[in-house]
């Protein structure tokens, strides 16, 4: 048998010939220890216009295990031509995101070695036959974290793995073995921070489960503020605890019980006979996660603080996406620094969240300000206060109908465009704005209200209807209701994956309020073609992503008191802005005096909390006017930037962007396209980096090539339009050295490239259909027209060199 020759193998022979024999001898377990193709990342989503397109993302070749819980090592292969240690870069991201010491790059000769365990040495080559052993490779890691016998049980407990084939993402992961780690070592306060929509719950649920089943930790409370979110883990992520689990209800906890889940509510209140958490001994729980803990257990002054304290001696775990550090506030202070954080960014690049395009509306009222007529009254004959309203103003204690109504109409005048059946949710100013917001909608779509009168609902704490028709918003099968006004209601806790348009008519400075309300729209549902959302800005509250503290650690502040403030127009807005940040922020918000919403009949409000701005109606009076003129000044579009800031760009901008890293020159674009022995490859490498072609034609407003397409954007070239390039060709009489049959089909081929572009001619079924079928069978062409498959390949390789070798002339 001829010796194999492997400069000609492929990268996958290299891997299953070489690299994982070299592995298994070395004792790894092929079922258990090793996995191939594992994709770490789903690939970015890129938008531009009304198309967007994900990026391709590479695999981690192999990775090694010492269990499924615990990665130790990845293995990046290449193809024998290149030099042994090609991707040993490569292997590097992956190791970080896996946070895993070991990385081993080959190329079927041998490994260069890479270990962040012995820094003097960190790379070396080794033969296939040293490969290191799964003992050898476990010993040096946990010398390397630190690990002593006694934290072994618990780092090494498994997953819960349901056969499904659902796993831990990369960052899920990080997040639970850090978690452990943390645990095993004695630490009693895990701060964990995750972005909206990357699974907290699932990761607390791992997190618990491998606890338990360790034996680490026997009785465990969920802790968190709201129905909705007791029952959704309930029933979804900790359904496999079964009959170990239950709800606390009725003001008894149940010693019978393992895994506890509850409300703040139903286990304290303001009366001592309301103090549930009592009924067991401070040691009852050695185990409690607070889901959402920078809402009211976060203030050192909270009734419900009392709760943590008195099970102090338990291991206690928060999770939040948007961590509160103030004055007075501060996760931080109780939880220590997160050990894990995994931000908004993080997930839009990694493609685990949807990006976003924002549109800000400036109106002219909010840009400068309305000031009534000497004696002017209200609709209800009250005298108007004499002085400039501004947009702090605006639906808070001055109501203008024609700017509800210019609102209304600005909304539905997208939806129009975009899709008139995408999930809407409108955040207003209070439930009397709510209210007006609602009516104003359904004023403006009277067929769609005629077609279903729940085409927009008002959804807030004191709508019964309204609040019975929340599960039917969020489900992604259920049609209806479509646009949902609300204050405070849906600002957090809802699940809504489907959600396309985000509605800011709210005055919003709490960077934790603005994250949490961004967070309704981030999730992605693929099923449901959910990539990406639009937040429609009426109040310039998404200034706040230029914020440098939106994406990143959050730093305490210092709040100012009213009395600090000098400028005495300032003070009543401070007041209200101070309690809207505080109350709607920390508080339950407007679902917490209404049962049905989310919480337990009975259940007393803890002491300086509040049920969310329902109440401050009957403190803030407000004027009501009508027959003011409202125009719309300017309405601009910015789209989610790779460093996570929002930029005016369009798509040619970010197409020219992204292909000058690729190609420096108009040369080495040619070059690289000539050389490429199909186009269609070029074109798919390019959508894999988020070129949208569709986007750039309906820019562009030419019907292109993708070839003359990226010399016009990318390297401002004059273009050819496909029939041109057609054209010219015949012009030269090219078909003449080929049979007649042969120059029958090249045409009709050369008309097809014309009409769809390049990929017309490289697909080999074209000719299996109309009208080639006319100038004989898919054999009969390629036999008697060419004389076989390869020559065939080789002249539509030569035809579109003849397609491609002609540029037009810049004009002087």
């Amino acid at each position: 048998m001829p010796p194999i020759n492997k400069k000609a193998l492929s990268e996958t022979d290299i891997i299953t010939k070489f690299i994982m024999p070299a592995i298994k001898d070395a004792g790894w377990d092929d079922m258990y220890q090793i996995r191939q193709e594992v994709k770490l990342r789903d690939g970015k989503v890129v938008v531009r216009g009304m198309a967007a397109a994900r990026m391709k993302v590479k695999s981690a070749d192999i990775v090694l295990y010492h269990k499924v819980s615990m990665p130790l090592a990845v293995v990046e292969a290449k193809a024998n031509k290149y030099e042994v240690g090609k991707g040993i870069q490569q292997g590097l991201d992956y190791a970080k995101l896996l946070d895993v010491p070991f990385i081993f790059a080959s190329n079927g000769d041998g490994f260069i070695f890479h270990d962040k365990t012995n820094p003097s040495q960190l790379e070396t080559e080794i033969s296939l036959t040293e490969f290191p052993s799964p003992q050898e490779l476990w010993a040096k890691f946990c010398a390397y974290k630190g690990y002593t016998a006694q934290q072994l049980p618990i780092i090494t407990q498994d997953y819960y793995d349901d056969g499904s084939g659902k796993a831990p993402r990369y960052y899920q992961i990080q997040a639970i073995n850090k978690t452990l780690e943390a645990v095993s070592k004695g630490q009693n306060r895990v701060l964990l921070v995750m972005a909206t929509g990357t699974g907290k719950t699932y990761t607390a649920f791992q997190i618990i489960w491998r606890l338990w089943k360790a034996k680490a930790k026997k009785r465990i409370l969920f802790l968190a503020d709201r129905n909705v979110l007791i029952d959704q883990t309930r029933i979804n992520d900790f359904q496999p605890f079964g009959q170990a689990m239950t709800k606390i209800k009725g003001r008894h906890v149940d010693p019978a019980y393992e895994i506890h889940l509850a409300l703040y509510q139903a286990l304290t209140g303001p009366e001592e006979s309301q103090k549930a958490y009592k009924q067991v001994d401070p040691d009852f729980f050695d185990l409690i996660i607070i889901d959402e803990c920078h809402r009211g257990s976060a203030a050192d002054d909270s009734a419900w603080r009392e709760i943590l304290e008195y099970f102090s001696a338990a291991t206690q775990i928060g999770l939040t996406a948007t961590p509160k550090e103030t004055e007075e506030v501060s996760n931080t202070d109780y939880f220590g620094d997160p050990a894990y954080m995994y931000s908004l960014k993080e997930g839009i690049e990694d493609g685990f969240l949807a990006p976003y395009k924002v549109v800000r509306v400036d109106i002219d009222l909010d840009l400068q300000g309305w000031r009534p007529t000497k004696g002017q009254v209200d609709k209800k004959g009250n005298l108007i206060d004499d002085r400039i309203y501004n947009q702090k103003d605006f639906d808070r204690t001055m109501v203008i109908d024609e700017r509800t109504q210019l609102v209304a109409e600005t909304i539905t005048n997208y939806l129009k465009r975009t899709g008139e059946m995408d999930k809407t949710i409108v955040f207003c100013n209070d439930i009397d704005h709510a209210d007006r917001m609602r009516r104003a909608l359904i004023n403006c779509n009277p067929e769609q209200y005629a077609k279903n009168e729940k085409y927009v609902m008002k959804i807030t704490g004191d709508d019964e209807l309204g609040k019975a028709q929340l599960d039917n918003f969020i489900n992604p099968k259920r049609a209806y209701p479509v646009i949902a006004t609300t204050s405070e209601l849906m600002s957090t806790g809802v699940d809504a994956k489907t959600c396309k348009l985000v509605v800011l008519d709210q005055t919003i400075q709490s960077m934790t309020k603005f994250k949490q309300i961004i967070g309704r729209g981030t999730r992605i549902d693929d099923k449901y073609n959910k990539l990406w959302f639009t937040i429609l800005d009426f109040k310039k509250a998404t200034e706040l992503f230029a914020d440098e503290a939106f994406d990143g650690v959050p730093e305490k502040v210092i709040v100012s008191k009213p009395e600090e403030i000098n400028d005495p127009e300032s003070d009543f807005d401070e007041k209200m802005q101070g309690q809207e940040d505080e109350e709607q922020t920390d508080s339950t918000s407007d679902a917490t005096d209404f049962p049905e919403a989310g919480f337990d009949d009975g259940n007393a409000l803890p002491d300086g909390e509040m049920g969310g701005d329902w109440q401050d109606e009957e403190k803030i009076h407000k004027y009501h006017v009508k027959g003011v003129k409202v125009l719309k000044v300017a309405e601009r579009v910015q789209y989610y930037d790779t460093d996570g800031k929002l930029v005016t760009e369009s798509f040619k901008d970010y197409t020219r962007k992204t292909l000058n890293k690729q190609f420096a020159t108009l040369d080495a674009f040619v070059r690289k396209w000539n050389e490429a022995e199909r186009k269609q490859s070029i074109i798919d490498e390019m959508a894999d980096e988020g070129i949208i072609w569709d986007a750039l034609e309906q820019e562009v407003g030419k019907d292109l090539d993708p070839f003359d397409m990226i010399c016009h954007v990318v390297f401002d070239q004059p273009a050819l339009t496909r029939k041109e390039r057609a054209n010219n060709v015949k012009k030269r009489n090219y078909f003449t050295q080929y049979s007649e049959q042969a120059q029958s089909v090249l045409n009709s081929l050369l008309e097809k490239y014309a009409d769809a572009g390049v990929s017309e001619l490289e697909n080999l079924q074209t000719i299996k259909v109309y009208p080639f079928t006319e100038i004989g069978s898919f054999k009969e062409i390629l036999k008697n027209g060419f004389g076989g498959r390869q020559q065939y390949d080789q002249a539509i390789t030569e035809l579109e060199a003849a397609i491609y070798n002609s540029f037009p002339e810049k004009s002087a």
